[in-house]
């Protein structure tokens, strides 16, 4: 999404993504760097994503081209949560928490 994007155009995409609109374009490359940063700490597919103490209550995660939708086990380590919110600042996205549909946009970076 466009960094001018308000709260409730990120929930309204959410909604899209929900009733399985995506947009048909090339994948946002914040969102894939994102996406490889993340999992190769903790990843989503294969042997590994199945282990006990895996954050994921759903693997693999739902990656789209602006998106990537993630469901965390209840019993998830602060430190995976602080990872997820360190990369989303480092590459510039929002994170919506869909839990209460809070948007945390990325830091305002200052001089």
């Amino acid at each position: 999404m466009d960094n001018a994007d308000l709260p409730d155009d990120v929930r309204a995409a959410n909604e899209r993504c929900a009733r399985g609109e995506h947009p048909q374009r090339p994948a946002d490359p914040r969102v894939v760097a994102f996406y490889d940063a993340l999992t190769s700490s903790y990843p989503d597919r294969g042997p590994r994503a199945t282990l006990p103490g895996t954050p994921w209550a759903t693997a693999p995660l739902h990656a789209a081209a602006d998106h990537i939708k993630m469901r965390l086990d209840e019993r998830c380590p602060d430190a995976v949560l602080e990872t997820i919110e360190r990369l989303a600042a480092e590459l510039n996205l929002d994170l919506l928490d869909l839990q209460d549909g809070t948007v945390y946009p990325p830091p305002v970076k200052t001089r």
